[in-house]
């Protein structure tokens, strides 16, 4: 271990530098940790003060380009917990949809399955290890931009790619938070004080953090990124990723604001279309849809934008998603045997898909062992050797891909009253999937009458084309204002829903709840969202 890695270990205790300091393939780059800066004690301070002589503090640690590289690739680290974004947080979006639930007797009691039967609690556990994962990527990327400047960089384009890659981190993160918990605490340096962490400690309105987000996407595109990176640098962010987020936080900022409204259309078509035009392929029929995640091809998929990079047979890098999703009997997705109930989905969702669907064939099974008889993900398989009996599988997190662009493309253009060229987009993916386009598709009863409109058919192709890619419940939030989504949540059959119960959805539900050690601190400045 060399100076540098041990100063690391000082400044960032817990963390493990050793695959960060010679590579910049995020395979190598997988450290979780987080990023404490102050340490606060409800007991006097003692009279007699202990410092450690050999400490390195986190302001001290950023002394060159390779020390902020360390900081950079740990804050790309934190998106691989399940209590983060990484493939294990469908709990926090899926199952918050119509997509997934937890349908088991014997989880139905406990913490997680509040989220899908709408029953969530203030106190819940899982909810508050969500909010402190998410504010633990900010605070490391506040530190790499609080601290950068103190670094000597041979390079300024270095020095400004970096600092692109932080900002890129922290608008990722806010725009989750603010989509699940609207008004939220919004902090953009290092907090170095007590007095400080109280005076930043309040909720901020929407339009406040969403302000934010886009001046941190907007300060990323102007540094040297490429457009798209090469395979010995995936997972890391890029040009096409950047203009991809800040496309949809405009949409979304469309459909959540009714000032600017217009504009903020514009915009999105704009970055969207810009990242659309990146795309390293003709059309999106020449990447067929099972090579998308196909564990095997994942090096040279050319329609992934951004995503969480796994390997594996590594006992700490690894994916775990093939196995998890495997039920008792059956063997589609790993080698590892599967003994419980894999991952649930909804006979809602599997209603959703058109006859002939071949992403229905690739995406979901049913389980035909007496003690299961339901449908469970396929979508991410790993039966290769390296994965192994153990299941450690390398199945990458998708985050952006083409076809979500285009969807996106598809639904601002409807917006816009462009539904010639948002029909266009539709067909894109529709003929890829080697569905009729829509002008046949409409003609069909079956079709027209669940989708009636175009945006209801932009809705469920998204559904079924990024089904278990953590989309679906930002998509209904896009889609129905509070009411509109209580009506559509209500009107559907509870049979198809599993255990938990849809008369539990109202408007509350439109964001979690504050989580509550963080709304007891300070109710009049954390105040809790309504109906909690």
């Amino acid at each position: 271990m060399n100076a540098e890695q041990k100063q690391f270990n000082r400044a960032f205790p817990g963390a493990d530098c050793s695959a960060l300091s010679k590579h910049n393939n995020m395979k190598k780059y997988s450290i979780l940790f987080l990023l404490v800066l102050v340490t606060l004690s409800s007991c006097k301070k003692s009279y007699v003060e202990k410092n450690d002589p050999n400490a390195t503090t986190v302001e001290d640690f950023f002394t060159s380009e390779n020390s902020v590289l360390l900081a950079v690739n740990a804050a790309y680290a934190t998106l691989r917990s399940g209590d983060n974004i990484g493939e294990g947080s469908g709990l926090y979006t899926d199952q918050r949809s119509d997509d997934t639930g937890i349908n088991d007797n014997q989880s139905n009691a406990g913490e997680p399955f509040q989220f899908g039967d709408f029953s969530i609690l203030p106190s819940n556990s899982y909810l508050k290890r969500h909010w402190t994962s998410l504010y633990g990527t900010i605070t490391q990327c506040n530190a790499i931009t609080t601290n950068i400047d103190k670094a000597t960089f041979t390079s300024n384009d270095t020095k400004q790619r970096y600092l692109a890659e932080a900002k890129f981190l922290r608008a990722l993160i806010y725009f989750h938070l603010v989509r699940k918990w609207g008004d939220v605490p919004l902090v953009t340096t290092t907090l170095t004080s007590t007095s400080e962490i109280i005076a930043n400690t309040y909720r901020q309105p929407q339009d406040a953090v969403y302000a934010q987000i886009v001046a941190d996407l907007k300060d990323a595109l102007n540094s040297n990124l490429p457009n798209l990176q090469p395979t010995g640098n995936a997972g890391r962010t890029s040009k096409a990723a950047i203009n991809g987020l800040l496309g949809q936080v405009y949409l979304t900022m469309a459909s959540t604001f009714d000032a600017n409204k217009s504009e903020n259309l514009t915009n999105a078509n704009t970055y969207l279309t810009a990242a659309f035009n990146m795309r390293p392929f003709t059309t999106l029929s020449s990447v067929p849809y099972a090579d998308v995640f196909d564990v095997t091809k994942k090096g040279t998929n050319p329609e992934m934008i951004f995503s969480i990079v796994n390997i594996a047979g590594n006992t700490t890098y690894r994916s775990n998603i093939a196995a998890d999703n495997q039920p008792l009997g059956e063997t589609i997705n790993s080698l590892k045997i599967g003994l419980g109930v894999g991952g649930n989905v909804t006979p809602d969702l599997i209603q959703d898909y058109e006859p002939n669907d071949l992403r229905m064939a690739y995406s979901v099974k049913f389980a035909t062992n007496a003690q299961i008889q339901d449908y469970f993900v396929t979508k991410y398989r790993d039966r290769t050797d390296l994965a192994g009996v153990n299941g450690w599988g390398g199945n990458d997190t998708p985050i952006m891909r083409f076809a979500d662009i285009i969807l996106l493309l598809a639904e601002v253009n409807a917006a816009q009253g462009n539904d010639v060229v948002a029909i266009q987009y539709l067909d894109m993916v529709r003929a890829r999937a080697q569905m009729p386009l829509y002008a046949v598709a409409r003609q069909t009863p079956a079709y027209s009458v669940k989708y009636p409109s175009l945006k209801l058919a932009i809705l469920h192709e998204r559904r079924v084309e990024l089904a278990f890619e953590h989309k679906r419940w930002f998509d209904l939030l896009r889609t129905f204002n509070t009411t509109e989504l209580v009506a559509y949540f209500r009107a559907k059959s509870q049979s198809n829903f599993g255990n938990a119960r849809l008369t539990n959805f109202t408007t509350k539900d439109r964001f979690f709840p504050i989580p509550f050690d963080e709304y007891k601190l300070n109710p009049e400045k954390m105040y809790q969202n309504p109906g909690y």
